[in-house]
């Protein structure tokens, strides 16, 4: 695997760090800006629309740059997003500057997902994706802890700047080891780009991230709850079961890498049935402690294997212009977000008890199961036989010399 990966592996931890860290600082960022924790949790909701909104936007109107400038100008964006945060006078300039650092973070890994791949065989496509995925799994499992508990004793502004550090630091990466010559997007423009999202295909897949993964945040939204109440788990041990989940994640995400380039299909259809099994059993795994704990571990490990295969896929059916569908995915990924942890607040305020959004999300998954199979349906109708990796066959910038 190329070096460069580490550096678009650095850049998503960054990214990683500043999207969850800012959920752990909330009573801090509160008081410390006067205003009530249900005003601050917007700040949550800002960087989130900022990925929903910038993901396309920014794959757009860069789509005819070179990739490695699009990545280092998405990075200085995010950079400076974290540095207004930290210098932030009031809620509304805080506010205001956590949009702008979810702007580039669609944009950077659909783009950066792009340039994975182009830079490896075609066997190792989905596990060049899961390479740079690893610093977003990371970032739970070191990252979100070490940033909030700078920002619970030097206070939030620091954790921001450190944020900022971590993102001068992918700048540097990226300027130094993603190559010249091979990281250029082929002249696609903005027409092509468009064009690759008017296929059935492409929105089967995006619609499958948005189930699948909104099965995952339907249940991980109320986690807390679900470990205190259910399990009876004390609050200040939710901090260390949530880097389980982040462990969990991390080789879910690392394995699904692996799996996929050997069956795409199959590692995707096994994650999701996997997904559901898991959320299906939370109500029996959360009796118990020790169950409760193994039942976060599986559930980042199911939902993260499913991971590169949604991104690949997607990249795939829009192989004339991947770098817009595979950051809209990323959008999709954050819909998913808001859309599952909605569903699941659903369950809890219909009175179905502290599991019920877990139940909600096995739905979801199921649901997310059954778009991929219409989507594989659709393919078998489509596709010419035994050519199910479409980006492999037709990205242009393939190289010999990127084989080794």
């Amino acid at each position: 695997m190329p070096l460069a990966l580490l550096a678009l592996a650095v850049g998503a931890f960054g990214i990683g760090t500043t999207e969850f860290v800012i959920m752990g600082l909330l009573p801090e960022v509160a008081d410390d800006l006067h205003v009530s924790i249900p005003t601050a949790g917007h700040l949550v909701s800002a960087y989130a629309l900022g990925v929903v909104i910038g993901a396309p936007l920014l794959a757009a109107v860069t789509a005819r740059l070179s990739r490695r400038t699009v990545l280092i100008g998405l990075m200085a964006l995010f950079v400076a997003g974290n540095v207004l945060s930290a210098f932030a006078a009031n809620y509304d300039y805080l506010l205001a500057a956590r949009f702008l650092s979810g702007l580039p973070h669609g944009a950077f890994f659909g783009v950066g997902a792009v340039v994975a791949t182009t830079m490896v065989a075609p066997e190792r496509k989905a596990r060049s994706v899961s390479l740079m995925f690893l610093g977003l799994t990371v970032a739970n499992v070191v990252g979100v802890p070490a940033a909030t508990l700078m920002g619970q004793h030097l206070g939030w502004r620091a954790t921001f700047l450190l944020v900022s550090v971590i993102g001068v630091a992918a700048i540097a990466s990226l300027a130094l080891l993603i190559p010249h010559d091979h990281a250029h997007a082929p002249v696609v423009g903005l027409r092509r780009e468009l064009a690759a999202l008017r296929s059935l295909p492409v929105w089967l897949a995006l619609g499958t991230t948005v189930a699948g993964f909104g099965a995952l945040f339907s249940a991980y939204s109320y986690i807390t709850p679900m470990l205190t109440d259910a399990a009876g788990f004390a609050e200040g041990s939710v901090t260390l079961l949530l880097a389980l989940f982040g462990v969990g994640a991390t080789a879910g995400n690392l394995v699904g890498g692996r799996l996929a380039d050997h069956s795409l299909r199959g590692t995707l259809f096994g994650g999701l049935t996997s997904l559901a099994a898991v959320l299906a059993l939370f109500p029996l795994l959360m009796t118990t402690e020790w169950t409760a704990a193994l039942a976060v571990v599986l559930l980042g490990t199911a939902a993260f294997v499913t991971g590169s295969p949604l991104q690949l896929m997607v990249m795939e059916k829009a192989a004339a212009g991947p770098s817009l569908a595979s950051s809209a995915n990323q959008a999709a990924f954050n819909l998913a977000n808001a859309g599952g942890a909605w569903i699941g607040g659903l369950a809890l305020a219909a009175g179905f008890g502290a599991t019920s959004p877990a139940l909600a999300g096995a739905v979801l998954a199921v649901l997310g199961l059954g778009v991929a199979v219409t989507a594989w349906s659709v393919d078998r109708r489509r596709a010419v036989p035994g050519r199910e990796r479409v980006v492999a066959a037709h990205v242009p910038d393939q190289s010999p010399a990127l084989q080794h």
